[in-house]
Protein backbone atom coordinates (compact mmCIF):
# COMPACT_ATOMS: atom_id res chain seq x y z
CA UNK A 1 0.00 0.00 0.00
CA UNK A 2 2.72 2.50 0.86
CA UNK A 3 4.23 1.84 -2.36
CA UNK A 4 1.23 2.39 -4.42
CA UNK A 5 1.12 5.43 -2.06
CA UNK A 6 4.69 6.79 -2.97
CA UNK A 7 4.35 6.21 -6.85
CA UNK A 8 1.35 8.14 -6.66
CA UNK A 9 2.44 10.71 -5.11
CA UNK A 10 6.05 10.79 -7.40
CA UNK A 11 3.71 10.56 -10.52
CA UNK A 12 1.94 13.62 -9.57
CA UNK A 13 5.12 15.42 -8.80
CA UNK A 14 6.72 14.49 -11.95
CA UNK A 15 3.43 15.95 -13.62
CA UNK A 16 3.80 19.23 -11.74
CA UNK A 17 7.44 19.90 -12.87
CA UNK A 18 7.14 19.31 -16.00
CA UNK A 19 3.77 21.79 -16.34
CA UNK A 20 5.73 24.03 -14.90
CA UNK A 21 9.17 23.52 -17.33
CA UNK A 22 6.51 24.08 -20.18
CA UNK A 23 5.71 27.51 -18.30
CA UNK A 24 9.33 28.51 -19.12
CA UNK A 25 9.78 31.53 -21.36
CA UNK A 26 12.07 30.51 -24.35
CA UNK A 27 15.30 32.08 -24.79
CA UNK A 28 15.57 34.24 -27.84
CA UNK A 29 18.49 33.09 -29.80
CA UNK A 30 21.36 35.08 -30.08
CA UNK A 31 21.87 36.98 -32.93
CA UNK A 32 24.40 35.95 -35.13
CA UNK A 33 27.26 37.94 -36.46
CA UNK A 34 27.13 37.15 -40.46
CA UNK A 35 31.26 36.30 -41.78
CA UNK A 36 31.45 39.13 -43.99
CA UNK A 37 30.47 41.16 -40.85
CA UNK A 38 34.34 40.11 -39.92
CA UNK A 39 35.76 41.45 -42.88
CA UNK A 40 37.73 44.56 -41.85
CA UNK A 41 39.34 45.89 -45.49
CA UNK A 42 41.97 47.13 -43.17
CA UNK A 43 45.35 48.13 -45.06
CA UNK A 44 47.13 45.85 -43.11
CA UNK A 45 49.51 43.91 -44.92
CA UNK A 46 49.39 40.19 -43.39
CA UNK A 47 48.48 39.03 -47.62
CA UNK A 48 51.39 40.94 -49.37
CA UNK A 49 54.86 42.43 -49.13
CA UNK A 50 56.46 44.21 -51.55
CA UNK A 51 59.90 42.99 -52.95
CA UNK A 52 62.57 44.63 -54.43
CA UNK A 53 62.92 42.61 -57.70
CA UNK A 54 60.68 42.44 -60.65
CA UNK A 55 57.82 40.48 -60.82
CA UNK A 56 59.22 37.24 -62.52
CA UNK A 57 61.76 36.86 -60.22
CA UNK A 58 59.65 37.52 -57.47
CA UNK A 59 57.08 35.03 -58.62
CA UNK A 60 60.47 32.34 -58.72
CA UNK A 61 61.17 32.91 -55.17
CA UNK A 62 57.42 32.02 -53.90
CA UNK A 63 57.57 29.11 -56.17
CA UNK A 64 61.37 28.22 -54.78
CA UNK A 65 60.05 28.70 -51.25
CA UNK A 66 57.19 26.63 -51.52
CA UNK A 67 59.27 24.04 -53.34
CA UNK A 68 61.61 23.89 -50.70
CA UNK A 69 59.02 23.32 -47.94
CA UNK A 70 57.82 20.25 -50.06
CA UNK A 71 54.48 21.54 -51.59
CA UNK A 72 53.74 20.82 -55.16
CA UNK A 73 53.56 23.43 -57.27
CA UNK A 74 50.28 23.35 -59.64
CA UNK A 75 50.67 26.16 -61.71
CA UNK A 76 53.47 28.59 -62.28
CA UNK A 77 54.19 31.86 -64.82
CA UNK A 78 52.53 34.61 -65.91
CA UNK A 79 52.83 36.38 -61.68
CA UNK A 80 50.68 33.27 -60.73
CA UNK A 81 51.99 30.09 -58.14
CA UNK A 82 49.78 28.11 -57.29
CA UNK A 83 50.87 24.88 -54.51
CA UNK A 84 49.88 22.29 -51.90
CA UNK A 85 50.74 20.12 -49.50
CA UNK A 86 48.87 17.42 -47.65
CA UNK A 87 49.33 16.40 -43.78
CA UNK A 88 48.19 13.58 -41.93
CA UNK A 89 48.02 14.91 -38.76
CA UNK A 90 45.37 11.95 -37.17
CA UNK A 91 44.49 8.71 -37.98
CA UNK A 92 41.42 9.42 -40.21
CA UNK A 93 42.05 13.25 -40.64
CA UNK A 94 43.72 14.40 -43.83
CA UNK A 95 45.09 18.24 -43.91
CA UNK A 96 46.04 20.17 -47.35
CA UNK A 97 47.05 23.84 -47.40
CA UNK A 98 47.28 25.22 -50.82
CA UNK A 99 48.98 28.76 -51.75
CA UNK A 100 48.22 31.17 -53.96
CA UNK A 101 50.46 34.00 -54.96
CA UNK A 102 49.93 36.28 -57.22
CA UNK A 103 52.70 38.93 -58.29
CA UNK A 104 51.96 42.39 -59.42
CA UNK A 105 54.79 45.18 -60.89
CA UNK A 106 54.84 48.54 -58.46
CA UNK A 107 57.22 51.39 -59.24
CA UNK A 108 57.42 53.60 -62.44
CA UNK A 109 60.16 51.39 -64.18
CA UNK A 110 58.07 48.01 -62.79
CA UNK A 111 61.52 47.10 -60.61
CA UNK A 112 59.45 46.24 -57.74
CA UNK A 113 56.47 43.67 -57.59
CA UNK A 114 54.27 43.18 -54.81
CA UNK A 115 53.59 39.52 -53.88
CA UNK A 116 49.68 38.91 -52.78
CA UNK A 117 49.61 35.44 -51.34
CA UNK A 118 46.26 33.44 -49.46
CA UNK A 119 46.82 30.14 -48.27
CA UNK A 120 43.74 27.57 -47.84
CA UNK A 121 43.74 24.93 -45.36
CA UNK A 122 41.00 22.22 -46.94
CA UNK A 123 40.16 19.38 -43.56
CA UNK A 124 38.90 15.71 -44.72
CA UNK A 125 37.70 12.86 -42.55
CA UNK A 126 37.58 9.74 -43.30
CA UNK A 127 33.65 8.29 -44.04
CA UNK A 128 33.16 4.50 -43.99
CA UNK A 129 29.72 3.62 -45.99
CA UNK A 130 28.50 0.28 -45.43
CA UNK A 131 28.02 -1.30 -48.72
CA UNK A 132 25.30 -3.86 -49.30
CA UNK A 133 24.35 -5.87 -52.17
CA UNK A 134 20.76 -7.18 -53.64
CA UNK A 135 19.72 -10.00 -55.29
CA UNK A 136 17.35 -10.30 -57.65
CA UNK A 137 14.52 -13.47 -57.73
CA UNK A 138 12.13 -13.71 -59.99
CA UNK A 139 9.42 -15.39 -57.92
CA UNK A 140 10.07 -12.71 -54.59
CA UNK A 141 11.37 -10.04 -55.91
CA UNK A 142 15.12 -8.67 -54.56
CA UNK A 143 16.13 -9.37 -51.01
CA UNK A 144 19.13 -6.62 -49.85
CA UNK A 145 21.28 -8.61 -48.05
CA UNK A 146 24.26 -6.94 -45.91
CA UNK A 147 28.07 -7.44 -46.73
CA UNK A 148 30.39 -7.24 -44.09
CA UNK A 149 32.80 -4.34 -46.26
CA UNK A 150 32.99 -0.70 -46.31
CA UNK A 151 33.56 1.70 -48.99
CA UNK A 152 35.98 4.17 -47.05
CA UNK A 153 35.86 8.18 -48.56
CA UNK A 154 37.62 11.64 -47.54
CA UNK A 155 35.04 13.98 -46.55
CA UNK A 156 35.91 17.77 -46.74
CA UNK A 157 34.92 19.12 -43.51
CA UNK A 158 36.18 22.69 -42.78
CA UNK A 159 37.71 25.15 -45.39
CA UNK A 160 39.03 28.52 -44.39
CA UNK A 161 42.00 30.99 -45.51
CA UNK A 162 44.71 31.14 -42.61
CA UNK A 163 44.56 34.38 -40.91
CA UNK A 164 47.93 34.13 -38.67
CA UNK A 165 49.80 37.10 -40.24
CA UNK A 166 53.05 34.72 -38.67
CA UNK A 167 52.66 31.80 -40.72
CA UNK A 168 52.75 34.55 -43.64
CA UNK A 169 55.79 36.06 -42.30
CA UNK A 170 57.29 32.85 -42.37
CA UNK A 171 56.48 32.57 -45.95
CA UNK A 172 57.87 36.05 -46.99
CA UNK A 173 61.10 35.86 -44.72
CA UNK A 174 61.97 32.42 -47.28
CA UNK A 175 60.59 34.31 -50.32
CA UNK A 176 63.38 37.09 -49.03
CA UNK A 177 65.74 34.55 -48.52
CA UNK A 178 65.31 33.09 -51.89
CA UNK A 179 64.90 36.13 -53.94
CA UNK A 180 68.37 36.62 -52.48
CA UNK A 181 69.77 33.43 -53.53
CA UNK A 182 68.55 33.42 -56.81
CA UNK A 183 69.84 37.24 -57.48
CA UNK A 184 73.25 36.48 -56.21
CA UNK A 185 73.41 33.95 -58.87
CA UNK A 186 73.10 36.06 -61.64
Amino acid sequence: MHCIRFLAILSALSATLLAGCGALPSLPDRPRKAVYQGETFAAEETFSRLFDANVDDTCEAARRALLSQGYVISKAGGGLVQGAKSFQPEGEVHVEIGFHVVCVSDGPKQQVATAYVSAQQDRYALKKNPQAASLGVSALGSISVPLSSTQDSLVKVASETIPAGEFYDRFFTLMQRMLRENTAEH
